[in-house]
């Protein structure tokens, strides 16, 4: 199922980020983005989780949903700024972790233009979502933003379609 976000969608996304400070950073605590703006400290880790009818796809340690974004090339993120606010990549320090049902030779790590290091999943930089407010949740699967479609991804690394 395709979405369009509509420019309520797309503001609504960026106030709850400015709301919650969300930055281009994570941490290994809490849901998904700090709102410290540090560089995390700690490699990151990919794991697995049943998501209903979208299957078995790519969460955080903490069960936190992970996104890819079509506009990205193979291993380089074009989402920074705005986007990079409504959402935040998955930022590690050194070679991620990986989880339970996640494939060794498909997880990297790629530099992002300020210097941090994101996570890729089979080339794909991954991502949270601000709209996601609880663990396990899938609310920008399928959106429109920022010039593309965002999806989660399967263990194979490639989008799911719903």
């Amino acid at each position: 199922m395709k979405r369009t976000a509509t420019a309520a969608t797309c503001a609504t996304a960026l106030f709850a980020a400015v709301l919650t400070g969300c930055s281009d950073s994570t941490s290994g605590e809490g849901h998904g983005p700090t709102a410290s703006g540090a560089s995390p400290s700690a490699p990151a880790t990919v794991d697995t989780k049943s998501a209903g009818k979208l299957g078995s796809i790519l969460v955080d340690d903490k069960g936190n949903t992970l996104y890819l974004f079509l506009a990205d090339k193979k291993n380089k993120s074009n989402c920074k700024d705005a986007c990079a606010k409504a959402w935040p990549p998955l930022l590690t320090k050194g070679a991620a972790k990986v989880g339970n049902g996640v494939d060794k030779k498909l997880l990297d790590v790629t530099k992002r233009s300020g210097g941090d290091e994101q996570v890729t999943y089979n080339g794909h930089p991954l991502y949270y979502y601000v709209g996601d407010t609880k663990h396990g949740q899938t609310n920008g699967q399928g959106l429109n933003q920022f010039g593309a479609e965002w999806y989660v991804l399967d263990v194979k690394g490639n989008k799911v379609e719903s």
